[in-house]
């Protein structure tokens, strides 16, 4: 009833608003005490077209869209924005961050950050990249983008965690993580 902030979920490639492991997170962060917003950047045809899931810019667009759409709401208006981006997502959340309204704090989750491109370097918001430690390609690209974000950041390995955080205790570990750069 009084959430502490808003986050918007920026999904990735082949997952929307349903995805559990998204919806996971969420639960963790709504027990935190925060506001969360899952939506589906791309429709349900666009999805299906396999290129579209890595146009990060139509993607930016859509969240920056949800983002003024929220700012609008009485029940979210004036409330601490953050973007949890994941897989292509976290590009989207990125570079929303480097282009739109003021953002607290964004996090990515097994993400592809590096899709951002440029805009890394004019993110200000504090940034998290959460990345398994056996996600093995990914790692090194989160690696890369963290190199080139010049905002406060961290990089955050979970051990024994693959891209989709399958492996017992890895998506939770993920979520406190997500949850502590949240609140903080």
């Amino acid at each position: 009833p009084r959430p502490g902030g808003l986050v918007l979920f920026a999904h990735g490639s082949g997952s929307g608003r349903h995805s559990p492991r998204n919806g996971f997170v969420a639960r963790v962060l709504n027990a935190a005490g925060l506001a969360t917003l899952l939506t589906d950047l791309l429709t349900a045809e666009e999805d299906r077209d396999y290129a579209r899931r890595f146009d990060i810019g139509l993607l930016t667009a859509r969240l920056a869209a949800t983002a003024a759409w929220a700012a609008g709401r009485e029940e979210t208006r004036g409330l601490p924005l953050g973007y949890f981006g994941a897989s292509t997502g976290a590009a989207a959340a990125l570079k929303a961050a480097a282009h739109g309204p003021a953002v607290a704090a964004v996090v990515s989750r097994g993400g592809r950050p590096d899709l951002a491109g440029d805009d890394l370097g004019l993110v200000r918001a504090p940034v998290l990249l959460i990345v398994g430690g056996e996600d093995h390609g990914v790692m090194e690209l989160n690696e890369a983008a963290y190199a080139r974000l010049e905002c406060p950041k961290e990089l955050a390995v979970v051990p024994g965690a693959t891209h989709l955080f399958e492996e017992p205790g890895t998506l939770e570990e993920a979520a406190r993580h997500a949850t502590r750069w949240f609140t903080a």
